[in-house]
């Protein structure tokens, strides 16, 4: 049987102290932390230190908290209070502090005031700087992919434009129902010809129409249990806004005042026409105004935001607790990768990937020059502006297309209402398509089409006569027998898009091309599974986009050291391609 000695060997009556030094304690060799030290030393931080005031009193050195933060990201820690918690009891944090124990309120101070997105980049470009040197980067190539990432905002305070729209167009006719009141008041009463006052006008609405007609659709949809249409158009309004309701109001009070009319409140008391209406307006341009905020917080390239988050737009996530297609409001997160290394990070509040090309090319060419020769990106990405930007760049385009699957098929190549399926002549120096009946398509006239500032340019071939073809219901879009019998084959042709796709097609479908699909899958997707799985980075801890920028920034250019550690402790090697299986 054990007996009470064994306590006295470890405890005393009292609480026994163990004494020990900290600095008799050492770190592995091999540690991150003295990789991270390596390269903060060749760093320039006169960026951040000018961003420090020399006033007041002396504050914790920025550098020394640049490391902390840096160094936690690196273990995967984004927690403030972690962090604080670590400066104590971990001997890599303490080291780092050289014993100084920074609190939560240095942290948030120095993270919100000091270190700002330009510092964050310009730091992460030096390293990318010094990794091009050591030749892990050639800076010449891109690997670009994108994920949703949710904000730290409530997932039910949405804020939606089909919704105001729909509440818009009920204000709207009741605003011209005042307006109409407004009028008739000072006719019946001579208050328009004694004060001066003209009559209000009817304002001009931009889009309106469409959207009464969506809602009435919408309303005939629920009866059968039909999905709704979306209801997303902007809608312009002119001569009706909260400052000409304004107006109106100081008119109605000059009335009041030159009529001797009195404001009455509280039960038993009737309220005057002119009070009444004046309250009407009041009610409508309130309405009004909290509308036209709403619609200037989204701007024209969002439908939606969040109230806790108004730069967090709601977006359909791949993790659905509730497994009904919810939309909770995110991020769209951005990296270009190149060697396993993260070179770019790009956060934006868009659902798509197709505007987000051109930032992240655009803060390559702004740090480094126009070094870039290639960029691979996933079928997201392809559009006509963002292959033309690249051609005009002399960039190679890696992107796969949108139909890169179909394709294969066999019914994409006996599609025979496809332009890229019939024959082609030239005559009078025109092109001319040959249908499968052996009919011609000559062109018609050219189209233009403008969507997000850029203009589309289609070309209109059309047949002069289609009766009598049996081919009519292969060739025709949605053919009718009865109703489209005396239709013609009409296609349009975006030349500039069809020549830019073939030969981004082109290069996907190279050996070359191949491999550095290969190496995009590995590489972003690797950097996105192992962020969201491994260190649960799942949501952001900050909100607006800025504040988010930066604690993702802070995350890659942890990782980043950490590839770098790897690399040069030959944990980590190069991706050149797929090994060959030997065959027996």
């Amino acid at each position: 049987m054990l007996t009470v000695n064994y306590y006295n060997d470890f405890f005393e009556i009292g609480q026994q102290k163990i004494n020990f030094s900290l600095y008799e304690l050492s770190l592995p060799n091999d540690d991150p932390v003295y990789t991270l030290k390596k390269v903060m030393e060749d760093l320039d931080f006169s960026g951040l230190l000018a961003n420090c005031s020399d006033k007041g009193r002396t504050g914790y050195n920025p550098i020394m908290m640049y490391a902390v933060i840096t160094y936690a990201n690196m273990r995967g820690i984004r927690s403030i209070d972690r962090i604080v918690d670590l400066c104590e009891r971990d001997i890599a944090f303490i080291w780092l502090t050289q014993g100084r124990k920074p609190k939560r309120d240095a942290f948030y101070e120095f993270k919100s005031k000091k270190l700002t997105s330009d510092i964050l980049d310009d730091l992460n470009y030096q390293f990318m700087r010094r990794l091009q040197k050591e030749g892990f980067v050639t800076l010449k190539e891109l690997f670009i992919d994108g994920t949703k990432i949710e904000a730290n905002a409530n997932r039910y305070t949405f804020v939606w434009r089909g919704s105001i729209n729909y509440h818009l167009a009920g204000l709207l006719d009741s605003i011209d129902k005042l307006y109409s009141d407004y009028n008739s008041f000072l006719q019946d009463n001579g208050f328009g010809e004694k004060y001066e006052f003209g009559n209000a006008q009817m304002f001009v609405i931009d889009g309106i129409d469409k959207v009464r007609d969506i809602i009435e659709k919408n309303r005939k949809r629920k009866i059968t249990k039909h999905k709704k249409l979306s209801n997303n158009r902007i809608i312009e309004i002119d001569n009706c806004s909260p400052i000409e309701i304004l107006k109106l109001q100081k008119n109605l009070m000059t009335i009041a005042d030159g009529e001797s009319i009195a404001f009455v409140n509280g039960k038993g008391k009737r309220k005057p026409k002119l009070q009444q209406l004046y309250e009407e307006l009041e009610h409508c341009g309130q309405r009004l105004m909290h509308y036209k905020e709403c619609f200037e917080i989204m701007g024209k390239d969002r439908n939606s935001y969040s109230k806790t988050d108004l730069e967090a737009t709601f977006m359909r996530m791949k993790e659905d607790h509730m497994l009904n297609g919810q939309l909770k409001p995110a991020y769209n997160v951005q990296i270009a990768v190149e060697n396993y290394f993260i070179v770019h990070c790009y956060v934006s509040n868009d659902r798509t990937d197709y505007n987000t090309l051109i930032p992240v090319l655009e803060k390559h060419k702004k740090a480094f020059g126009e070094v870039l020769e290639e960029v691979t990106a996933d079928s997201g990405y392809c559009s006509e502006k963002n292959l033309l930007y690249l051609k005009e760049n002399k960039i190679d385009s890696y992107i796969k297309l949108q139909d890169h699957e179909k394709r294969k098929t066999r019914a994409y190549s006996k599609d025979i209402g496809k332009y890229y399926n019939m024959k082609t002549t030239v005559f009078e120096d025109e092109q001319v398509y040959i249908c499968h009946d052996g009919r011609e398509l000559r062109h018609i006239n050219t189209e233009k089409k403008e969507q997000d500032g850029y203009t589309q340019t289609y070309e209109v071939y059309g047949c002069s006569d289609c009766s009598g073809c049996e081919h009519k219901s292969k060739c025709l879009y949605k053919y009718n027998p009865d109703k489209d019998i005396d239709k013609n084959k009409v296609m349009k042709i975006n030349e500039v898009w069809e020549e830019l796709r073939e030969k981004s097609h082109a290069n996907i479908q190279s050996e070359k091309g191949i491999l550095k699909r290969q190496i995009r899958s590995i590489q972003t997707e690797g950097h996105f599974g192992d962020i969201k799985e491994n260190e649960d980075f799942r949501r952001f801890n900050y909100r607006t986009s800025d504040k988010v920028y930066k604690e993702f920034m802070l995350f890659a250019i942890g990782r980043n050291i950490n590839k770098y550690h790897r690399f040069l402790y030959a944990k980590l090697k190069k991706f050149e391609g797929k090994l060959q299986e030997k065959t027996a």
